[in-house]
């Protein structure tokens, strides 16, 4: 766990050293800010003590942040090189993968702490529900946590860090919107089990303030893929140097 603590701690390092955590968490505060509290469908136009339109704004700017966030972990050392360096020093590959992983989670915290201030704003202006805001940012822990790891498995497949950037969003959409379409033109068992692959299916539930272990393990699921093939995807490059 030292180790996998090691390398998180050096990337957070680097992503506050090129300002990209510092860009990253400006644009997702700006973005969630405009739209929760400006634009048409801002909290006082409601006139309701929710925080369930910035949720829903957040889900789909996490969509596109966090696949930024992502598209660096393996493709920039790919490129460069550095990978095969750090492969063969003394760490495992499950250990450098956790460990960029991690370090993808603690900005992703760190930008939905920052929203913090929202949640006591709201509780003034009536009775905020705690528990439909607790599930709230669960979810989008939860979705982070999830898109985080396909990231880390398109990153680690390329050397083009865009190339990395649109597969994450190209499979993060099918989880994300595509799922939910085809399952709306279907009817009966088939068509459930594909509205159960749909993250907004999950997100929603939570959103609600309804805590199920169906959707912690769905979500779960998704993160052992992801963070699975990434591994998968590595050994392949240390068998072939």
């Amino acid at each position: 766990m030292k180790t996998i603590w090691i390398i998180a701690k050096r990337e957070v390092n680097s992503y506050f050293d090129s300002l990209t955590a510092v860009i990253m968490i400006v644009l997702f505060l700006g973005f969630s800010g405009f739209f929760t509290w400006i634009s048409g469908s801002d909290i006082f136009f409601l006139g309701q003590a929710s925080l369930r339109s910035f949720f829903g704004i957040a889900y789909w700017t996490l969509f596109f942040f966090i696949p930024a966030l992502t598209m660096k972990t393996f493709a920039e050392e790919n490129k460069s090189g550095t990978i095969e360096m750090l492969l063969t020093k003394p760490v495992t590959d499950r250990q450098v993968i956790l460990g960029k992983y991690f370090a993808t989670l603690i900005l992703i915290a760190i930008a939905l702490a920052l929203t913090l201030p929202y949640v006591i704003t709201v509780s003034k202006i009536g009775n905020l529900d705690a528990g439909g805001t607790f599930c709230g940012y669960l979810a989008l822990l939860l979705i982070s946590a999830a898109y985080a790891s396909i990231g880390l498995f398109t990153s680690s497949i390329t050397s083009n860090q865009i190339v990395a950037f649109l597969s994450a969003l190209f499979i993060g959409l099918f989880f994300h919107i595509i799922f939910q379409i085809i399952a709306g033109g279907m009817k009966g068992f088939l068509g459930q089990i594909v509205n159960y692959l749909s993250i907004t299916f999950h997100f929603e539930s939570l959103a609600r303030g309804v805590l199920d272990s169906k959707d912690v393990i769905y979500f779960a699921s998704i993160i052992f893929m992801g963070l699975f093939l990434t591994e998968v995807s590595l050994s392949k490059r240390n068998a072939f140097n």
